[in-house]
């Protein structure tokens, strides 16, 4: 699927760390990088990524592209070589990152018709699709 034009920019998300925290912001920063893939850059209050060993910097960096599932919009996002997968939903001026998390699936996934298949499956036998809720970003405004 081509690049839209309605996602690229810098998008902000306030997220609560704990349930008595206070909000801080993080960001999502979309380009072009191809004519169907995006440079993506999250940037913010990250220090709760460290122990997962996928924050190299003060921001994560990778590339992505949009397929589709059943009618549903998903990023594929690959990040220091690995790869996850995040339902898109643009609504309202609101974005939304809804990663998948690791364990939706029990099957061992070989190649792309498998993964397809199996996210198609998941989110027609459940009411709620298994998101990763620590990393979810939830209605991102535009900042651009």
């Amino acid at each position: 699927m081509n690049v839209q034009d309605a996602l690229l920019g810098k998008w902000v998300a306030a997220i609560k760390k704990t349930r008595n925290s206070r909000e801080e912001d993080v960001y999502l920063t979309l380009s072009k990088r191809t004519e169907t893939e995006y440079n993506i850059s999250i940037t913010g209050s990250l220090d709760e990524l460290r122990p997962y060993r996928v924050l190299i910097s003060d921001s994560l960096t990778g590339t992505a592209f949009i397929s589709i599932v059943d009618d549903r919009q998903f990023f594929n996002i690959t990040i220091n070589s690995r790869v996850y997968i995040a339902e898109l939903k643009l609504k309202d001026d609101k974005l939304s990152l809804l990663p998948l998390a690791e364990s939706f699936t029990a099957k061992m996934i070989r190649n792309t018709t498998d993964l397809r298949k199996s996210v198609e499956v998941h989110y027609k036998t459940r009411v709620h699709p298994l998101v990763d809720d620590d990393f979810c970003l939830r209605n991102m405004t535009k900042l651009n």
